[in-house]
């Protein structure tokens, strides 16, 4: 089983609407119109449209495995306390610099650092896990060793 947050569920099952009610059809008629201009072995426009087709139906067999094979977990039904667990919203205090990140653990799917989204797998996620506010812990990165403090650990 894969686990994945309500929200990560939202996004996928959104996708998923768009690509069949909206791009399925449109890639379609995409192909239709492309017959029109004749021979299919010299219609760039007709073999453009097909390989469009194949990507998007994969990307739709993608997205069905996946919900599929989801265990969807509802951070806001779980008891709140200061235990960090998939789906929490933890800030943390490097013990060096002093700076503060703020991470939600999610899912590999829906995962993007960039946004503040960690995946479980991830070797932050990992280390913090099980662990409580207050904990210190110890992480190896790329350039060394950090420190970080759970500052806050939030069920939202």
């Amino acid at each position: 089983m894969n686990p994945m947050t309500v929200e990560g569920e939202s996004l996928l099952r959104e996708e998923l609407k768009k690509l069949k009610n909206e791009e399925r059809p449109r890639i379609i008629e995409a192909i239709a119109t492309a017959r029109e201009f004749g021979d299919l072995k010299e219609n760039a426009e007709y073999h453009a449209a097909k390989e469009q087709q194949s990507l998007t139906e994969a990307r739709i067999k993608d997205i069905e495995a996946k919900l599929s094979n989801s265990q969807v977990i509802d951070i806001s039904k779980l008891e709140v306390t200061d235990k960090v667990i998939f789906g929490t919203t933890i800030t943390l205090l490097n013990c060096k610099s002093e700076e503060i990140s703020t991470y939600k653990i999610v899912g590999e799917d829906e995962a993007d650092a960039k946004i503040g989204k960690i995946s479980f797998a991830s070797p932050l996620a990992k280390q913090i896990i099980g662990k409580f506010e207050g904990d210190v812990v110890k992480v190896e990165a790329p350039n060394g060793s950090l420190e970080y403090e759970i500052d806050n650990v939030e069920y939202i």
